[in-house]
């Protein structure tokens, strides 16, 4: 009986301390669970955040992407096979050429003298007959028909009024001439070819008041001969409105001298622009012995005019749509199609990485002559950490400096054109106006490298440049773009834009005609081009993205378009409007400079 209470007691007795025991666990397991779960998500989100660091994010979004690093391959296991990776060297390596001149340029130069056949003004100038012009557009646009404005006067024999400025379209600058160009030198540099004075003259103690009317664009001298001759004749004072490109682009070649002569000599800007331009080159010249200067030209009002998508998403879409209804006569545009066709800017990261490829390191310095950048710092980030040494007028002169010109959108631009044709290399990224004048001078003076993007060729490689290595990117970078690096002869005589490619006014040494080998070394390093890539070529050239082709809805000008009506006038022609009424309205050209 005492060994059965006695065992009674001891398994009660376990009993007691095993449900003692796992009471404890159970309460000890119930408080821990937080504190436990706590540490699994805290080792889940190191490892998630150590694989992010490790890969780079998936995104299409062009403006904001730039990997120097990024591979490519397929996980098998533990090892990746097929690796490719695109890595971006801070060096330009070796581009097997001089990356700060041209090659052949010293066999060719800048010549514009009139032949023995050309008339002079004393000879040729009609004692009642003035022309007037009125400019349209930005600084260079309006250059463009100033210069095309002094031809017209010696083909009517007519003496010239010094041009109006445009102060009316978007920018919006109430700059006069002599403002913006040295008058007085304008006047007498160009004594022999035209007459040009300052203001009408006073006709019976009254000022003459012109006849206004306007040309078609790319008339001829026949053209001119037959529409504004019968005019000045009539009225004897004539202006002629929105005057940009109204002159045709092929002439004779003492005509396109003489458009040289404007261009190049007699166009020079004021004092006080040339004096705070050299300050810009000089300071910029102290940073460094070389240095490129980049017409960027990646602001909104561009990108919108454009019709091109950049990977900004809605945001994107809504700011630029809203912008691009201003302009009622712009048609819808399909912007993959656009950028295939290399009528598209590159983006910021884009150029820098052309420039990288064709030989430039990240010890180079670079000017910036450029708007508001869509997308602000965002945007440029990526093409200044490829160049870290980067520059605008706003960054190396004061605001005390630049008070004078700031409110002045011509005055700003001429500084930005100054430092643009001074440096050693001038890349731009569309082929408005500016790029053109700057082109076309360049060459004249001495053939420095102006390098355009082949946007067309350029647009397939940036797609597909993260599925090859960087060597491979950047010697088809190389090829692409043989022929939009100015070298002489890249462009056929008369094709393009005159002011672009003025090949009247450029002489070949005797030196180059001797050794007989510099045109030849060209065709050949083109035909390289064109073997390996399916004709790079002039064509093409032609091809690319061009603001003006936008501003061009007029019907250009045909001798068949002109007949001579009643009382000598064309027909066509309203004598009380003073303008053709076959003409449509011409969207205003806001994106030359």
């Amino acid at each position: 009986m005492k060994k059965k209470k006695r065992d009674n007691t001891v398994f009660v007795g376990v009993r007691i301390i095993h449900g003692a025991f796992f009471r404890r666990r159970r309460r000890l397991l119930h408080d821990s669970l937080p504190l436990l779960l706590s540490v699994i998500a805290g080792c889940l989100l190191f490892l998630l955040s150590v694989l992010s660091f490790l890969y780079p994010p998936i995104t299409n979004n062009h403006l904001h992407l730039s990997p120097f690093n990024h591979r490519i391959g397929v996980d098998v296991g533990s090892k990746l096979e097929n690796e490719i990776v695109f890595h971006v060297p801070a060096s330009g390596g070796s581009a097997g050429r001089d990356i700060w001149t041209s090659r052949q340029s010293n066999f060719y130069y800048g010549c514009s003298n009139a032949s023995d056949h050309f008339l002079t003004a004393a000879v040729s100038t009609h004692p009642d007959r003035y022309l007037m012009i009125a400019t349209s557009g930005g600084l260079n646009q309006q250059r463009t028909g100033i210069t095309d404005a002094v031809v017209a006067a010696h083909i009517l024999n007519a003496t010239l009024v010094v041009p109006k400025l445009d102060q009316k379209s978007y920018w919006k600058d109430k700059s006069n001439f002599s403002e913006i160009f040295d008058v007085d030198w304008f006047i007498s540099y160009l004594t022999k070819d035209v007459e040009i004075i300052e203001q009408l003259p006073e006709r019976g103690g009254k000022a003459m008041t012109p006849q206004r009317t306007r040309v078609p664009r790319k008339c001829n001298p026949k053209c001119y001969l037959n529409r504004i001759l019968p005019l000045l004749n009539k009225k004897h004072a004539v202006q002629l409105t929105k005057f940009d490109y109204r002159l045709a682009n092929r002439l004779d070649s003492d005509l396109q001298k003489l458009r040289c002569r404007v261009n190049y000599h007699a166009l020079k800007f004021t004092g006080s622009i040339l004096g705070m331009g050299k300050t810009l080159v000089e300071r910029m010249r102290m940073k460094s012995k070389h240095f490129i200067a980049l017409h960027l030209r990646f602001e909104s009002d561009m990108l919108a005019f454009s019709g091109c998508y950049y990977g900004g998403g809605e945001k994107e879409r809504k700011e630029l749509g809203a912008i691009r209804k201003r302009w009622k006569t712009l048609h819808a545009r399909n912007p993959d199609k656009e950028r295939r066709h290399g009528k598209c800017p590159l983006t910021p990261e884009e150029v820098g990485l052309m420039l990288r490829a064709l030989g430039y390191g990240n010890d180079v310095h670079i000017y910036v002559a450029s708007g508001e950048v869509y997308g602000g710092e965002e945007t440029l980030a990526p093409l200044k950490a490829l160049f870290p040494n980067f520059h605008s007028k706003e960054t190396i002169a004061t605001k005390e400096e630049l008070a004078q010109f700031s409110s002045y959108s011509s005055r700003m631009a001429a500084l930005d054109f100054i430092v643009c044709d001074k440096s050693d290399v001038f890349v731009t990224n569309n082929n408005g106006n500016m790029a053109r004048m700057l082109a076309g001078r360049r060459r004249y003076f001495g053939h420095k490298p102006t390098i355009r993007p082949n946007a067309k060729k350029l647009y397939r490689l940036f797609m597909n440049r993260y599925n090859m290595t960087w060597e491979a990117f950047a010697s088809k970078v190389r090829t692409f773009q043989i022929g939009f690096m100015g070298e002489p002869n890249e462009v056929r005589p008369g094709r393009g834009e005159f002011h672009e490619n003025p090949s009247s006014c450029i002489c070949e040494s005797s030196e180059a005609s001797a050794r007989g080998d510099s045109k030849a070394e060209i065709q050949t390093s083109t035909s390289q081009t064109n073997d390996v890539e399916n004709s790079t070529d002039s064509s093409e050239v032609d091809e690319q993205f061009t603001e003006d082709d936008q501003d061009w809805p007029e019907t250009d000008y045909t001798e068949s378009d002109v007949r001579i009506g009643r009382k000598g006038l064309p027909d066509g022609m309203d004598l009380d409007s003073g303008l053709l009424k076959s003409e449509q309205p011409v969207l205003e050209e806001i994106f030359s400079d």
